[in-house]
């Protein structure tokens, strides 16, 4: 840091600078080239990791035959995580899924249910089923009434109720979109409605895949709904028209560097998972689910 005559020392700890740059205080009492090198170091300050899962519908198949043998193949890709879409013979067992994923090193962060798991007494055994795996986030992938007129109301406030209940235990419910919950509601879109409607707890898992197949910008959402993108899917998708374009990520129809902003900046994003669900080149469910994850790595590093 450059010496000045400044009254205010010029051994103030990188940590101090940041803080008073914040307060206002620095702008007021330094000079231009200590706010600039404080500006600086917060601009090398590395961003902060967020880890990738993969939504195991993405292998479905080699979880039916052997859900163990696949989450095994899935962590010695990189994944650091997995997203369940059914628990298969670990339905009633959650402790020993608990114990396999500790095996494989494996964390499982959210998880896809029915609306159903948060009504009566589906709540309390929702909840003791995935605090036990530690299980954070809990989303709805689909619900007929989301994009109804009327029903809608009522879903938002199960989802309002259900998020209240998993506050107490660390854990959030969520909804997750396709492209239906961007039809529209007078000038409003559902998914916009369902966010107005229901309380900052409540997740926008928003599929990127499916919000750029219905023409819409998902780095623009992220940042319409700000701390609301805890857990983002990160859906390789071709639009129409693109061609050249593969359903893998980075060579596909998608922004990427975009999104990973919005949801480092604003998304208030936890942690990102990968949904392969198409498969070019003839390959497996596994290899192109670790080609988009070598392929999301590298964008990251490059950001």
């Amino acid at each position: 840091m450059t010496k000045t005559n400044s009254p205010i020392s010029t051994t103030i700890s990188r940590r101090g600078v940041l803080k008073m740059t914040a307060g206002g205080m620095l702008a007021a009492a330094a000079p231009a080239g200590l706010i600039r090198s404080a500006e600086a170091l917060a601009e090398d300050k590395p961003a902060k990791h967020i880890p990738i899962c993969l939504q195991l519908y993405s292998v479905r198949r080699d979880c039916g035959k052997d859900i163990d043998a696949a989450m095994k193949q899935v962590a010695e890709m990189g994944f650091e995580g997995v997203e369940f879409a059914g628990y298969y013979k670990y339905g009633n067992d959650p402790k020993a899924l608990k114990k396999k994923l500790d095996e494989l090193g494996l964390k499982a962060p959210a998880t896809h249910i029915r609306t159903s798991s948060f009504v009566g007494d589906n709540l309390k055994k929702t909840i003791d089923f995935h605090k036990t795996i530690g299980c954070k986030f809990l989303i709805v992938p689909g619900d007929g009434a989301f994009s109804h007129p009327e029903r809608s109301k009522e879903l938002a406030e199960t989802f309002n109720k259900a998020a209240e209940a998993l506050k107490a235990e660390g854990m959030y419910c969520g909804y997750h979109n396709h492209k239906g919950e961007f039809r529209k509601d007078g000038d409003k879109t559902y998914w916009d409605l369902f966010a107005e409607r229901t309380s900052e707890d409540v997740v926008l898992q928003q599929d990127v895949g499916w919000t750029v197949a219905a023409g819409l910008d998902p780095a623009a959402l992220i940042r319409k709904h700000p701390g609301r993108t805890k857990i983002t899917h990160f859906k390789p998708t071709v639009v129409g028209g693109d061609e050249g374009k593969k359903h893998f990520i980075g060579q596909d129809s998608v922004n990427w560097k975009e999104v990973i902003a919005a949801c480092r900046e604003v998304g208030g994003t936890e942690w990102f998972t990968v949904e392969q669900e198409s498969y070019p080149d003839g390959k497996s469910p596994m290899e192109c689910s670790k080609i988009s994850l070598e392929a999301l790595k590298e964008i990251i590093a490059s950001m």
